[in-house]
């Protein structure tokens, strides 16, 4: 399945929707690997410009490569879906080369976005047809769309009870493999 995610650390927004680079969160590292691995994903790439940042995700990498697989080996196979890039256009040009074609980008946001919005059952359907897909997930406020550019659609957003909708990167990327799964096995 030419099934990808990628985590932004840039370019997203701030609370005051200005473009920035947020920082790796080792949590983010840790749980999405282990969705992505459960759920299918052939690559979990991050995202992130700053050389120091992207040491931490090496630091993380390496950790569990060595030492940390005698403590659990769990955490050495969901890494192994793990590539830290330094730009999107490096993920993109991966997946390119990796799957013979340009991916289908799908962006995520917790705002309702105008856009050729696409169910999680027509991502389940592209998956089948064996296109290449790939999911954005972004830190901070949000992925800075106009900035990026290359986004075909946009899953909706994840909505709960009341008007709260601002959940962890973690919790969304698990929600979000779980709806695409959940239907491509249903297909």
């Amino acid at each position: 399945m030419n099934f990808y995610i990628a985590l932004l650390h840039y370019p997203v927004l701030n609370k005051n929707n200005e473009i920035i680079v947020t920082s790796v969160v080792v949590h983010d590292i840790h749980d999405i690997s282990r969705a992505a691995k459960t759920f299918g994903v052939r690559k979990f790439f991050v995202v992130e410009p700053f050389e120091g940042e992207r040491q931490i995700v090496e630091r993380i990498e390496h950790f569990w490569q060595t030492s940390g697989k005698e403590y659990n080996s769990n955490r050495l196979e969901a890494i192994s879906v793990l590539s830290l890039k330094e730009k999107f256009k490096d993920v993109l040009d991966e997946i390119t080369q990796e799957a013979g074609r340009i991916p289908v980008v799908i962006g995520t946001s917790a705002q309702k976005k105008d856009a050729h919005e696409i169910s999680f059952k027509k991502v389940a359907e592209l998956l089948k047809e064996d296109l290449s897909v790939l999911i954005l997930l972004g830190t901070g406020w949000g992925i800075a769309y106009r900035e990026l550019g290359n986004v075909d659609y946009f899953l909706p957003p994840i909505e709960g009870i009341g008007d709260f909708n601002h959940l962890s990167v973690r919790s969304a990327a698990s929600i979000v493999l779980d709806r695409i799964i959940s239907q491509f096995k249903e297909l």
